[in-house]
């Protein structure tokens, strides 16, 4: 047995390897056959570059031979034998009567080249309520719908990412993980695997892994001790392997090495700072630690943390009572007592405290408000302390607004596209509106419940189903913040760029008539009104029996008829039909000279034209009016043929020709002559019903017709025809019968 281990030698491509493998077959000669052949394995998962044996079997014996074929390659047949293995050999063998069984469940796998794992989004700054993107690569595995992905934070998974590409060839593919950052996870380890996965029963394949450690910076921690008492803080740092700490106070180093740092009788207000770090990286940790100072002659009750007391019973009054305040702005307020047995009062806060000073007033006031978490109150020592809380709201504005594609790529008229606002680090987001414009027109408003009160990124969605009516229409949106009463005005507001839509749609045709009338030599297809929408643009084309029509080029008489409007563009097409109707001015193609006879009443010179013209004849300058000729009307004629394209007229001469009867009595002998002028000289003969007692001769110009003994046969109408080149002549004589005075 041969078994092949590389593509090389067949002289493959991994993507021909792919293709010969899944077009392979089983074939052999067959008499009669009444059973499939049998695959062992039936289905073959291989990684690139390894082995391959499968077995075919032939339950029956009734064949001559039995090989492998890739379809223009046999292996050598085995005749006489139950089962051949699939070997990778050259040999070709003429074929016929086969039946064929594929190896269609061939998978060829090729496990990742590589894997790594960045942040894609706040990857320098990291911070608390912002949200945090990681990206993870995959290079080159096959197949790739086989494929898994395993989000990991420390040891617990997450999110998982799976993939639809069905290509058998090595691809790479990215996966995306996104979470909103806190400083519990400060140090923790996140962790992409990805693995090629076949089910139970198919083979296990290494895991493949990247891993990152995320630094996480939020805001001080403040703590609030009693002056002279002792307080012990906590760093709170975790790691793998375990961290080192070092202590800061104030910038300088302190000698402490452990996470937790005891600080005996605490008396001024200082930052301690916190730093944890492995061979991995380090976190800092500032925590804030605030000294409240009471009177000696503050009761022993009252130097402890001050007790809440219902507002209505402590004699304070704030100045404002709420404080909207932008972040980074200055802030201020005054505190009152109304009580006149006051010890001393003051504001407790992480920023600009007053310790404890006389009444009746005293007010708080920074330059830049900074703390997110911040806290006051106003505290006055009576028999008992009481404080009233200062309702602060301190907000941020977003750093950016902006419009993008959930998918990228135009819009299509009548399916769904979704809109994406981003607003980038907002506070705080319960107070947010977010509203979508169409053009200046308010399609949307969302709202938060989030509480968080430092700035975060939210997102908000807009699903449009598109019009054509939308094409190019701007679409925006603008972060609101609407803070109450004693916010600013007007609301602070940040709008995005505008998004113009690209919206595509089938092509449109309208303002086109169904009839249409237009002038010969004066008109095209391009002059309809007809007018064509559509994005893409659409090609336009005209079309009359099946045949493009130039649009520029003018149409003639002969040319009316129904015409079709087609417009066509990669979303589909539209058409209509016009009816047109080509008109034209009048035309004469008469002769100039007409004979006719005594009681016609025409002329047989009838003008063209569209719309019909109606014809006016003159004779000697006068009007005449058309009616049955007779002999004095011979002579020249002007005619005048007008439509509301134009006027033609036609000069001809008209000659009435009396009509000749003769009357002959039976037995009678009769001779009619006819004779004729023109140049050339014209040939006459005459037209009649022959009979045995009739005979005509010829003599010059002149033809007789002669009647032996006329009889009732003989009578009816005999037509002498003058003829040269230039035309003919007719005249008719028609013949009556009579007997003793009665017609027969």
């Amino acid at each position: 047995m041969t078994v092949c281990e590389d593509p090389v030698c067949l002289n493959l491509t991994w993507s021909e390897l792919q293709q010969t493998l899944a077009a392979m077959a089983v074939q052999y000669y067959m008499i009669t056959c009444t059973d499939d052949l049998i695959l062992n394995p039936s289905e073959v998962i291989v990684e690139y570059g390894g082995e391959v044996i499968v077995n075919c079997t032939n339950p029956e014996d009734n064949h001559d031979g039995i090989y492998w074929t890739n379809g223009t390659t046999d292996v050598e047949k085995e005749e006489y034998m139950a089962f051949v293995t699939l070997t990778w050999k050259k040999y070709k063998k003429e074929r016929k009567n086969n039946i064929v069984t594929p190896l269609s469940n061939f998978v060829l796998i090729e496990n990742p080249d590589g894997i790594d794992m960045f942040p894609i989004k706040h990857e320098e700054a990291t911070v608390e309520g912002m949200q945090y993107q990681l990206q993870c690569d995959i290079s080159e595995v096959a197949p790739v719908q086989n494929l898994t992905v395993r989000w990991y934070k420390d040891n617990e998974i997450i999110m998982r990412d799976s993939f639809t590409n069905t290509t058998k060839l090595p691809v790479s593919e990215s996966s995306i993980l996104t979470v909103n950052i806190s400083r519990k996870d400060n140090g923790a380890e996140f962790r992409c695997e990805a693995q090629l996965d076949f089910g139970p029963f198919g083979p296990k394949l290494p895991t493949f892994l990247a891993t990152h450690r995320v630094a996480v910076r939020y805001i001080p921690e403040v703590h609030f001790v009693e002056e002279d008492s002792n307080v012990t803080l906590d760093c709170e740092a975790k790691g793998h392997p375990l961290p080192h700490f070092q202590w800061t106070h104030d910038g300088v180093n302190m000698t402490e090495y452990t996470d937790k740092l005891i600080i005996a009788r605490v008396n001024t207000n200082t930052n301690y700072t916190c730093i944890a770090a492995n061979n991995l990286g380090k976190i800092t940790k500032t925590i804030h630690v605030n000294v409240m100072r009471y009177p000696t002659t503050t009761p022993a009750a009252a130097r402890n943390m001050p007790e809440e007391s219902p507002l209505e019973d402590c004699p304070l009054t704030l100045t404002p009572a709420e404080l909207v305040v932008r972040f980074g702005d200055p802030a201020s307020a005054n505190c009152t007592t109304s009580a006149t047995n006051a010890l001393g009062m003051g504001w407790e806060t992480a920023f600009g405290g007053t310790g404890f000073e006389k009444p009746p007033i005293v007010t708080w006031a920074v330059e830049e408000l900074t703390y997110w978490h911040f806290e006051a109150y106003c505290y006055v020592t009576l028999q008992a302390q009481c404080n009233v809380s200062l309702a602060v709201t301190l907000y941020k504005t977003p750093n950016t607004v902006s419009v993008s594609e959930f998918r990228p790529g135009p819009m299509e008229e009548g399916k769904e596209h979704q809109l994406k606002c981003d607003i980038i680090s907002v506070a705080p987001v319960q107070n947010l509106t977010v509203k979508w414009y169409r053009g200046n027109e308010s399609v949307m408003t969302e709202r938060f419940n989030d509480t968080t009160v430092t700035p975060v990124n939210v997102s908000s969605t807009l699903r449009v189903t598109p019009k054509r009516d939308y094409n190019g229409i701007h679409f925006s949106c603008s972060a609101e913040l609407h803070l109450g009463p004693n916010g600013p005005e007007p609301v602070p507001t940040v709008t995005s760029e505008p998004y113009i839509a690209d919206v595509r749609y089938k092509p449109l045709i309208h303002d086109c008539p169904t009839q249409y009338t237009g002038v010969e030599h004066n008109f095209s297809l391009n002059m309809l009104p007809c007018k064509v929408d559509g994005n893409p643009p659409p090609d336009v084309n005209w079309l009359s029996q099946g045949k493009r029509i130039n649009v520029s080029q003018s149409l003639t008489r002969g040319q009316s008829g129904h015409y079709i409007m087609e417009a066509v563009n990669t979303l589909g097409k539209s058409n209509t039909f016009v009816a047109i109707t080509i008109e034209y001015k009048p035309s004469f193609a008469c002769e100039d000279s007409y004979k006719v006879k005594e009681n016609d009443d025409s002329a047989g010179c009838e003008p063209k034209g569209k719309p019909l013209p109606t014809v006016t004849w003159y004779k000697d300058g006068e009007i005449i009016s058309q009616q049955p000729w007779t002999k004095r009307d011979s002579g020249k004629y002007v005619l005048q043929a007008k439509n509301k394209h134009g006027t033609a007229n036609h000069t001809l001469s008209l000659n009435v020709l009396a009509n000749e009867s003769k009357e002959v009595t039976l037995g009678q002998n009769v001779t009619v002559d006819c004779s004729a002028e023109g140049n050339p000289g014209p040939v006459i003969q005459w037209n009649y019903t022959h009979a045995v007692n009739v005979r005509e001769t010829t003599g010059g110009r002149q033809a007789t017709i002669v009647i032996t003994g006329a009889t009732s046969t003989n009578a009816g109408v005999y037509i002498c025809v003058a003829t040269n080149e230039v035309g003919s002549v007719s005249r008719y004589i028609p013949m009556t019968t009579k007997s003793d005075g009665v017609k027969a």
